[in-house]
């Protein structure tokens, strides 16, 4: 019988074989195609995908303008007649913004193109002025408004950040299409104002531009790292959890982003090793906005990891394990079964993996093998119970839709080797693993993983159509997908508390 553990099930569908556990960690690399040998995830972003992204890239744009710093600003001219007047910009903090619209564009080998249009915003602040032998600390201040419309151009690119994916935005411009100044009551002599005026075309376009700029870079960065450590999170449970640090830049094209990732299971210190991935880019396809390609590598130490915390294991007692057995088998039931299920006592059974489980994906399905200890206990002292071991052998498709995990078995295999066990015994207990045992493991794993996937905020993505492709040696994820609007609001959370 397939043993899984419905307490503390494995964050994975797919079952693996033993992989080596150590404490390597391989890098960065500079050369994408050398990296991909270490590669064992990889997540292909397509254009459509990016214009649903780009739907709501203003409101981080707005993050970035409200959490700008903007500095004190001083400094000082001659006039004629007048004499030296000192000035300073104070308290500058921005207002009534709004963004027009955001367009981008793939830049094959270089970055992405953005361009935010129609950003109108009040800045206030304070003038602080004294001319004359007057000193600025003794001089006078007034409250002023900017209201200015700016156009935001930005070429982010993408690197390798110890070992993340990060965006360099330093390539980034203002274009003032208005930028007008009221002084507080508009009182001040004219000279004053237009003083003023010139001070702040010149200097508050360098200060606006400055910070938001610098802010956005920021705002960038904590975006990519917000949305990995949601990765990260995601693939974690218990004691067991995931390194998805790139081996390599992310690739731009024309049509997609593509990122590649380790996939590296950590447990209890120790780190898994892939270093003989079969990744290459044609595995994936452009049609779908979302693709992953996961390789077997991946999924084995997770299966290792599972085995190790004590997760494979299954118990099942009195009434809904007899209710198991009024399946129809066409095996006769041997009496000492028939006896030891329905004796006075309740009856229990006990079912764990005694060895790692071995997998291997094919176009076929996933291929799950499986050596399990049975015992089941009669509730009668006087009835002698059963033990053996058995060999269990499935090939299984998974699915996801209506946001439940559905995992089907296609064909399976069962054999006993037990010299103490009759023949008569033996194919009875061979048919009711593979017609019960197979199909009630399944039906405990698919809510238990549904749970988990709902505990890490799966539900709360809106994924339409997905695919789970099995290859050979790798399972290819597709799908489309909605603006997963629940991560935008807990990022702007975080960024702006």
């Amino acid at each position: 019988m397939a043993v899984l553990t419905p307490q503390h099930s494995t964050i994975s569908v797919c079952v693996v074989h033993c992989s080596t556990m150590s404490k390597v960690n391989t890098g960065c690399q500079k050369d994408t195609a050398a990296a991909y040998r270490y590669t064992g995830a990889v997540c292909r972003l397509t254009l459509p995908a990016a214009a649903v992204l780009n739907e709501k890239t203003t409101k981080v744009i707005e993050a970035a303008f409200q959490h700008a710093k903007y500095p004190s600003v001083k400094a000082e001219k001659s006039i004629l007649f007048v004499g030296t007047v000192k000035y300073g910009l104070a308290n500058l903090e921005i207002n009534n913004l709004s963004i027009g619209r955001s367009d981008f564009d793939l830049l094959p080998g270089e970055g992405i193109s953005m361009e935010i249009v129609n950003v109108s915003a009040v800045f206030r602040g304070t003038i602080e002025y004294g001319y004359g032998n007057w000193l600025l600390a003794l001089g006078h201040s007034v409250d002023f408004e900017i209201d200015a419309q700016i156009d935001l151009g930005i070429n982010p690119k993408l690197y390798c950040g110890k070992d993340r994916v990060a965006a360099d935005t330093s390539d980034c411009y203002l274009n003032f299409h208005k930028l007008h100044l009221m002084l507080q009551g508009d009182r001040e002599p004219g000279w004053l104002k237009r003083l003023f005026t010139e001070f702040i075309t010149f200097t508050v376009k360098l200060v606006i531009k400055g910070q938001i700029c610098k802010e956005i870079n920021n705002v960038a960065n904590i975006l990519a790292d917000f949305i990995q450590e949601q990765a990260e999170q995601f693939l974690s449970d218990g004691n067991i959890s995931m390194d998805i640090g790139v081996t390599a830049a992310p690739v731009i094209t024309a049509n997609y982003v593509e990122s590649y990732h380790k996939g590296l299971t950590k447990y209890n210190g120790t780190s898994a090793v892939i270093n003989e991935s079969l990744f290459h880019p044609s595995h994936l396809r452009e049609e779908r906005m979302l693709y992953f390609w996961i390789s077997d590598e991946v999924f084995n130490p997770m299966l290792v990891s599972a085995y190790k915390d004590g997760r494979f294991k299954l118990n099942i007692s009195g009434d809904d394990l007899t209710e198991l057995f009024t399946t129809n088998l066409t095996t006769t039931m041997p009496e000492v079964l028939s006896q030891c299920l329905w004796s006075p006592g309740p009856p229990e059974l006990w079912v764990r993996s005694v060895s790692v489980p071995q997998m291997k994906t094919s176009p076929l399905g996933t291929n799950i093998k499986a050596v399990a200890a049975v015992e089941l206990s009669c509730g009668d002292p006087d009835t002698p119970g059963l033990s053996f071991e058995t060999e269990v052998e499935v090939l299984i498709k998974a699915s996801y839709a209506d946001k439940k995990l559905g995992i089907n078995a296609l064909s399976s295999q069962v054999s006993i080797v037990d010299p103490s066990l009759n023949q008569t015994l033996l194919e009875c207990l061979q048919e009711a693993i593979e017609k019960i045992g197979i199909p009630k493991v399944i039906s405990v794993l698919e809510p238990v993983l549904t749970r988990l996937m709902d505990r890490q905020g799966l539900y709360l993505f809106d994924l339409i159509d997905p695919i789970v492709e099995p290859q050979d040696g790798f399972v290819l994820i597709q799908m489309d997908f909605g603006f997963p609007h629940h991560l935008l609001v807990e990022f702007l959370r975080k960024t702006l508390q």
